[in-house]
């Protein structure tokens, strides 16, 4: 995910780069990272809780994932005109924050011999 995470940072350039093919290659790199941040993020809920809880957890994180584009729509539109290097500085930026809270709020994994002791 770190991979992926720095991947995406280049996005923050688009603004600056004149010929559109250095804009377009940037974007396919963010999209790229994208699809690798998103098919290792989707595999977590599987591997941090039980069985039985994790229909009720991607549900919970899809619900929120849509609030959360319709409201990020929203900023894009009100934002675009005169604050579009802050849109690019946020998609840069938001994969490594997101990193940083996800490794400091999940769980440490059990080690084996904390496994084999309970």
């Amino acid at each position: 995910m770190l991979v992926c995470a720095l991947c995406a940072v280049p996005v923050v350039l688009v603004p600056f780069v004149h010929p559109l093919w250095q804009a377009i290659a940037l974007l396919c790199l963010a999209t790229a990272a994208h699809q690798g941040w998103s098919s290792n993020l989707l595999s977590t809920p599987s591997d941090m809780f039980p069985s039985s809880s994790v229909g009720t957890v991607v549900g919970i994180g899809g619900a929120a994932g849509a609030a959360g584009s319709v409201l990020f729509t929203f900023l894009v539109g009100v934002l675009w005109t005169h604050y579009a290097l802050l849109i690019f500085l946020a998609a840069g930026s938001a994969y490594i924050l997101t990193l940083f809270a996800f490794q400091w709020r999940a769980p440490a994994p059990l080690q084996a011999e904390q496994v084999s002791a309970d």
